[in-house]
């Protein structure tokens, strides 16, 4: 049998064919999974109506699910135990609506989001897994740092609910930033007994989970990336380019505290950008000074009057204290509620 010599044109044949097959076998999963999403939503409905229907003591409820686990595990096999079975009739609660389940979602999906018992941070989560295609493992990482709690930390009552009924939106530079950024994946110890350089080697090392914390939009471009100015050479830590922004992103980091230096030297590596490294397109360069921790009235001073995108933040190498952000979100819907409430009464006030 003759074989037909290998060509440009059949080399895009075999491509084509290809792109059509993943693109049909990665759709076939997504429907395969969100079938057994909407499976299990089913299930968890049926018990839910069945439950409502007769005792709803909690003695009850916990032995019906106890002996309903045993009977489908006899009659349908493996999938039904407990935790699974309770698992299911939470995503009815939770999500009594069927058309707000995700078709991008599968079940190991749900099964972390059903852990979270606020709603607001479990649908930002819900949006972001959806918006930027994350995986299992990448979804347990951002919950377990926090991410919508030190995302709404900078915002308002209004820019909290925001952001989770629509995830993270990126317009300008102040979105892409975090207070902290958690680097509890370096494996670095707690107290800063190590080199700037070491943190630095132990960022690219994990680049993949580095750019996860950093968040959508950005693409490494190098570090140590070397700049000449007035005939001296100086060395910025890390470079990236954001591609929502269009804009280059420099990154110092400091081992300990940030100093004013420190400040004017990223000053100065934005304006070398600026002018030397931006090609027609590119917005204006952002640079994130990155320290252990910081003086506060010491940054607002040093970058009081600068025009230059740049901005001072903190970074850890554990996992922040869920308790202390969870009450500091509390606050800020509280407070705003306090000041609505207030302002509402003013306006009762005037008009009586």
């Amino acid at each position: 049998m003759a074989l037909v010599p290998k060509n440009p044109e059949y080399e895009r044949l075999l491509s084509d064919i290809g792109q059509t097959l993943n693109r049909g076998r990665s759709q076939a999963a997504s429907a395969v999974n969100h079938t057994i999403v909407e499976t299990y939503w089913n299930i968890g409905k049926y018990i839910v109506k069945y439950e409502q229907g007769g005792n709803a003591s909690a003695e009850y409820g916990a032995e019906t699910l106890k002996q309903l686990s045993r009977d489908l595990t006899v009659r349908y096999g493996n999938g039904f135990g407990l935790s699974n079975v309770t698992k299911m009739r939470k995503l009815y609660i939770e999500f009594p609506i069927l058309q707000t389940l995700s078709a991008k979602l599968s079940w190991s999906h749900y099964v972390e989001l059903l852990k979270i018992e606020d709603p607001l941070e479990r649908n930002f989560y819900l949006k972001e897994c959806e918006q930027e295609n994350w995986g299992v493992r990448e979804l347990r990482r951002q919950m377990k740092s926090m991410l919508f709690q030190r995302l709404a930390l900078s915002k308002d009552k209004e820019g909290v609910l925001q952001l989770a009924e629509q995830g993270q939106i990126i317009e300008s530079p102040e979105d892409i930033l975090k207070d902290p950024y958690v680097f509890e994946f370096v494996g670095l110890p707690e107290l800063p007994l190590y080199k700037e350089g070491d943190l630095e080697d132990a960022l690219i090392t994990n680049l993949s989970q580095f750019l996860l914390e950093l968040g959508k939009g950005f693409a490494f471009v190098g570090r140590q990336q070397i700049v000449n100015i007035g005939g001296r050479k100086f060395k910025i830590d890390l470079v990236f380019y954001h591609r929502i922004l269009k804009c280059f992103v420099l990154i110092d980091l400091k081992r300990g505290e940030v100093q004013h230096e420190d400040i004017g030297q990223m000053n100065m590596y934005l304006n070398y950008f600026r002018e030397e490294m931006n090609t027609e397109g590119d917005t204006e360069p952002v640079g994130i000074v990155l320290g252990a921790y910081e003086d506060k009235l010491m940054v607002k001073y040093a970058t009081q009057n600068i025009s230059n995108q740049l901005f001072v933040s903190r970074y850890q190498l554990y996992l922040p204290d869920r308790k202390q952000f969870e009450s500091e979100i509390n606050r800020i819907l509280e407070q705003q509620g306090r000041s609505d409430s207030e302002a509402n009464a003013d306006r009762k006030k005037k008009t009586e």
